[in-house]
């Protein structure tokens, strides 16, 4: 009779096995008392391979989202400069959410972590801006030579972040149940229902309506209300829900 030995486990690429090893330290430890000291001893490396992937403690809980910035601004510059730029912008945010979808119980123990550490909640606020810089920067191109170009690109940048991360939020905070695409698609078009330009290029996309027996949020503005008071109220109308 042949015998044969059990393969060898594969152990986790380097970046995957630090953030493990960071994780696990900050549920035993608390994020303030671990050191990138303890990190590198847990995982088997040295400071100079912690280094090599993550600038700082911080960057080790948000690992995508260098890679998720990267392929925004990809996918923003692939356009073809013809499409309506709100359904554009309003797409390009959906793969922030395609980050954290891809390993839901890690997003949301990283959720759990970020709301207890206040260092870590001001860092999710830098990170988040960059992501509405870049929005902002696609929509002044397109909008240039407009009156109001820049103010209207900001405002709707604004708007898309409020948005999406009011549903991604609320997602998080159910522990990852629920259909996280529907709910942010739903937000997204209560941007698009108020700021989308009919003829820009594409049609525009109705909000995507919730299931039977959940809320509908409905926002009315006036043609010529400023764009600051529609933002208000999207933002008023998504957060009472």
């Amino acid at each position: 009779m042949s015998t044969s030995s059990a393969a060898p486990a594969v152990k986790p690429p380097m970046r995957d096995a630090l953030v493990e090893a960071a994780f696990r330290l900050f549920l035993e430890r608390g994020y303030d008392r671990t050191t990138v000291d303890d990190i590198v001893a847990l995982a088997g490396v040295g400071r100079r391979s912690f280094f090599r992937y993550f600038p700082s403690k911080e960057d080790v809980v948000f690992p995508d989202h260098e890679r998720c910035l990267a392929d925004m601004t990809a996918f923003l510059a692939a356009g073809d400069g013809n499409g309506e730029p709100v359904g554009r912008v309003c797409d390009a945010a959906r793969l922030v959410l395609r980050v954290y979808a891809e390993n839901p119980a890690f997003s949301v123990r990283r959720y759990r972590l970020t709301k207890q550490v206040p260092g870590l909640r001001a860092y999710e606020l830098s990170v988040v801006r960059r992501y509405e810089r870049a929005l902002a920067g696609y929509l002044r191109e397109r909008f240039a030579g407009r009156p109001d170009g820049t103010l209207r690109a900001d405002v709707i940048a604004a708007a898309v972040v409020a948005a999406h991360n009011n549903a991604l939020r609320s997602w998080l905070r159910s522990d990852g149940a629920g259909d996280a695409d529907a709910a942010v698609d739903h937000a997204l078009g209560c941007v698009r229902a108020a700021f989308a330009e009919p003829g820009g290029g594409a049609a525009v996309r109705p909000p995507v309506m919730p299931a039977r027996g959940e809320d509908v949020v409905v926002v009315v503005a006036r043609r010529d209300a400023p764009l600051w008071r529609v933002v208000r109220e999207v933002e008023a109308a998504l957060g009472r829900h």
